[in-house]
């Protein structure tokens, strides 16, 4: 039922950014921080995160592939959707999205190209047929495997990842900027909202990493990196901490400053949002794997590597929580104000079903792990042996590989 307290116009009863408006940051979030992951290895040379540079590639592409689709959904004319990258319009906020879009796609494109180049190869050669042609398409008809093109491909990994590391932020952080930007909502127009969206963009990467390597590790019956969790671990806790820090120092300078604005953010929080905002983000989703990710990281040497395993999974599924309820008090939050700032309206509940609703949000989150399999299974997430990673396949034969139609 709806409850309105206090004074609100007439159009204040409405929330127009639904379900879909949280779904569509929650996923680029994983776009910027898996892709943050692969460059922490390709560029800069961390090679602790070696197991996992290229199912971070890999997961970064499924989920850009899906980030357009809940704002597609929310459209009431969604065929109008590929207009914002097709007609870039350079002074609206709202079409900056199509162009950091499609200049972040192509970029990945081509770094995954030259990532899997030499599988690409291999794959046309082992195969026949249909398959085979397949693959020599994927190859773009190159198949130089000397020594002089594999440092090629390692260059232009290095060159790619560091154009694609500053997309990958501008692309999630611009969401920050779409609510930061909203000065007549002062839930939302703070210089700290596109940080903040960056910040937890690259906690919910690392986490979703976390769990997804273990999973694939189990599934294809590998032995778990020790060495590449504790240090997915280390890098969630620092960004976890940034985070919640920054998330505390916006709510600490509103109620220092105590504008009138405060008066009613201050009951949105103790009222309409105190289960999702105190509890869920704050407390389950920040305090707790805080906690736990400390106890890994400064007790690691103590922990058996199970228990190490286990607790980075439970906080990191924590983290995941967490990004989710922020950008839910985030997006619908602030359309619980009235423009009055003297009213609230009763809280959000999403449908079941529909275009915006709780089931079609379900799919869209499994739709990039779909995606995964298939890129699994037609190019393999898993490293190749003898491969350093990064492209590299020392001791492979010099020359080209025979034709694919031969």
């Amino acid at each position: 039922m709806l409850e309105i307290s206090g004074y609100a116009f007439p159009n204040d009863v409405h929330v127009t950014w639904s379900l879909m408006i949280v779904m569509y940051p929650y996923i680029t979030g994983f776009v910027a921080g898996s892709f943050i992951v692969t460059s922490l290895y390709h560029l800069f040379g961390r090679q602790e995160f070696k197991p996992v540079a290229r199912l971070a590639m890999a997961t970064s592409f499924a989920f850009l592939l899906v980030a357009s689709l809940p704002l597609q959904l929310h459209l009431g004319q969604p065929q109008r959707g590929p207009s914002v990258m097709i007609t870039p319009h350079f002074t609206s906020a709202m079409a900056g999205f199509g162009i950091l879009y499609s200049f972040y796609l192509v970029v990945l494109l081509l770094e995954v190209w030259f990532v899997w180049r030499q599988e690409i190869i291999e794959r046309a050669k082992r195969h026949r047929g249909l398959a085979r042609t397949f693959y020599a398409v994927l190859a773009l008809g190159t198949y130089d495997q000397s020594p002089e093109a594999v440092e090629i491909d390692h260059r232009a990994i290095q060159i790619l990842a560091g154009i694609g590391l500053p997309a990958a932020c501008m692309l999630h952080g611009y969401v920050g900027f779409i609510f930061g930007a909203i000065k007549a909502n002062p839930w939302w127009s703070t210089p700290l909202m596109p940080v903040i969206f960056l910040l937890s963009a690259a906690v919910s990467g690392i986490a979703l990493l976390v769990i997804l390597y273990q999973v694939f590790a189990r599934v294809g019956r590998r032995p778990v990196d020790a060495e590449a969790i504790s240090a997915l671990a280390r890098w969630l806790w620092f960004f976890l901490i940034l985070t919640i820090t920054l998330e505390l120092l916006e709510l600490i300078v509103m109620a220092y400053e105590r504008s009138e604005s405060w008066l009613i953010i201050s009951e949105l929080i103790t009222t309409r949002l105190e289960f999702s905002y105190v509890t869920v983000q704050m407390i389950v989703g920040g305090l707790i794997p805080f906690i736990l990710l400390a106890v890994v990281v400064l007790m690691n040497r103590f922990l058996h590597e199970r228990v190490r395993n286990t607790l980075s999974t439970v906080a990191a599924f924590l983290c995941l929580l967490q990004v989710f309820s922020m950008r839910w008090n985030i997006v619908i939050g602030g359309q619980l104000l009235s423009k009055s700032l003297r009213g609230l309206r009763s809280p959000y509940e999403p449908e079941a079903f529909g275009r915006e609703g709780v089931l079609m949000a379900a799919a869209l989150l499994i739709a990039p792990f779909v995606i995964l399999w298939v890129f699994d299974r037609v190019l393999g997430i898993e490293e190749a042996e003898g491969e350093d990673g990064r492209g590299e396949a020392p001791g492979t034969e010099t020359g080209s590989a025979p034709s694919p139609t031969a």
